[in-house]
C-alpha cells in the first residue's frame, strides 16, 4: 500500500509518535547513505576514480568493487581508495547528526545494512548497533582460516598516499598473519564472511533490545531501505508491527515507501528525500 498522504502531515504525526513512542527501532539502507551524500556514481565517481574509469570503462564505485582486476596491486588501489572516501571521509551534509538530535534522548537501537560506519561517526552509541552486512574499516582473511578482522585505516591511507599508477607498493598488499593468505575487505558477499566476536556480541544486544520491547509502544523507522535484502530490516519490521498493537512502522523513503494493508492504521510512509524530512523533523 503506497502512501499519498500531505507530506507536512505526516511529518507532523511521525514527530507526535516518535515524542510518544518508549522505544525507537532504526533500520537503516543505502538510501540513508546515499541522502547524507555518499553517492557512488556521477561526479563523485569521476573525480577518484577516473583512470579506472577510462582503463576499465568502469559505471560506479559499485560494480567496480567486483570487477577482476590484473593484479593484487591494483585491487588495493581501487580498493583503499574506494575505502578511504567511504569509510574515513566525514560526509557531505548532517542527515546522521540530525537525526541522533531525535533520537538521542530515547531508549534507541539501530540495525543496519551499511557498512560506511556513519552511525558511529555521528555520535551514535556504538553498543547500540549492528552491522549485519560488514565494515569497510575492517579486513579478514581471504581464506578465512580464523575468525577474526582487523582495523585498517593506517594500512588504507598509506596504500592511498603511495600508489602510483594505480597500484599500491607490493610490500603493502595484506597477509593474514595467521595462515600468510591474502587479506579482503571485511564484508558479506559469499559465505567467506568472518561474523567476529563483535558482530555476535552485536547481534546478541539487538536480539535483547527486540525481545524487551515486543510489547512496548515502539517506533520502528526504517530509512532508505530497498529491495535488495528485505529479510535483514523490511520484512522483520512489518511482522514485529504485526504482532504489537502498540507498535507503529514509519518509513521514509523517495519513491519506495509503502507498506502492507494489514498495518496501514500503524504506519506512516513517506515518500520524500530522506535527508529533508530528518531535517524537517529536528526542527519541528
Amino acid at each position: 500500500m503506497k502512501y499519498t498522504q500531505d507530506f507536512s502531515d505526516e511529518i507532523d504525526r511521525l514527530k507526535r509518535v516518535l515524542c510518544e513512542a518508549d522505544a525507537v527501532l532504526i533500520g537503516a539502507g543505502a538510501g540513508l547513505s546515499t541522502a547524507a551524500g555518499y553517492t557512488y556514481s556521477g561526479e563523485r565517481f569521476h573525480e577518484n576514480f577516473g583512470d579506472f574509469e577510462a582503463k576499465y570503462k568502469l559505471e560506479d564505485m559499485y560494480t567496480g568493487g567486483f570487477y577482476p582486476f590484473e593484479s593484487p596491486e591494483e585491487f588495493w588501489a581501487y580498493w583503499s581508495r574506494y575505502i578511504l572516501l567511504n569509510r574515513y571521509c566525514d560526509t557531505l551534509n548532517h542527515v546522521y547528526e540530525n537525526l541522533y538530535e531525535i533520537v538521542k534522548d530515547k531508549n534507541y537501537f539501530v540495525l543496519t545494512t551499511n557498512v560506511d560506519h556513519c552511525f558511529q561517526k555521528s555520535g551514535f552509541d556504538k553498543n547500540r548497533l549492528f552491522y549485519t552486512q560488514g565494515d569497510y574499516g575492517l579486513l579478514q582473511c581471504n581464506v578465512p582460516c580464523h575468525g577474526k578482522t582487523y582495523d585498517n585505516e593506517q594500512l588504507i591511507r598509506q596504500m592511498v598516499a603511495e600508489q602510483k599508477d594505480m597500484k599500491i607498493p607490493s610490500n603493502l598488499i595484506p597477509r593474514c598473519p595467521v595462515c600468510g593468505e591474502p587479506m579482503t575487505t571485511n564484508l558479506r558477499c559469499d559465505d567467506r564472511f568472518v561474523q567476529d566476536d563483535g558482530w555476535y556480541a552485536a547481534c546478541d544486544r539487538y536480539n535483547a533490545f527486540v525481545e524487551d520491547n515486543k510489547d512496548s509502544r515502539i517506533v520502528y523507522l526504517e530509512l532508505g531501505v530497498g529491495g535488495n535484502t528485505p529479510v535483514i530490516i523490511k520484512y522483520p519490521f512489518w511482522r514485529m508491527t504485526a504482532d504489537n498493537k502498540n507498535a507503529m512502522y514509519a518509513c521514509i523513503n523517495l519513491g519506495e515507501a509503502f507498506c502492507p494493508k494489514q498495518i496501514s492504521d500503524r504506519a506512516i510512509c513517506i515518500n520524500g528525500d530522506i535527508a529533508d524530512v530528518i531535517d524537517k523533523l529536528k526542527n519541528k
